[in-house]
């Protein structure tokens, strides 16, 4: 099992940043892909970006040039830097990481973006 915890979610005014962090817990040995995904009020979750172990980003074209996945793997810790946010950001931000095939999730962490 996998466990995810989350934070750095919180209330920021328009044009602000963030830092979001999850860190994996238990058996963290072959964890894959991390990253995030977010789900506004009536609206189905979405990609938000991702990383392999080795490195490699996707993004979805809504946050380019704004936010920053990363990852320190010896930390277990995904990082997602949201730079110039804006009000259609507010959602709840979940972790997720991939090990063998399935995917854990964290419960979420709320981001709050007033115009």
């Amino acid at each position: 099992q996998v466990q995810l915890v989350e934070s750095g979610g919180g209330l920021v005014q328009a044009g602000g940043s963030l830092r979001l962090a999850c860190t994996a817990s238990g058996i963290t040995f072959n964890i894959g892909a991390m990253g995030w995904y977010r789900q506004a009020p009536g609206k189905q979750r979405e990609l938000v970006a991702t990383i392999t172990s080795g490195g490699t980003t996707n993004s979805a074209d809504s946050v380019k040039g704004r936010f920053t996945i990363s990852r320190d793997n010896a930390k277990n810790t995904v990082y997602l830097q949201m730079n110039s946010l804006n009000p259609e950001d507010t959602a709840v931000y979940y972790c997720y990481a991939a090990r063998f095939g399935y995917a854990y999730w964290g419960q979420g962490t709320q981001v709050t973006v007033s115009s």
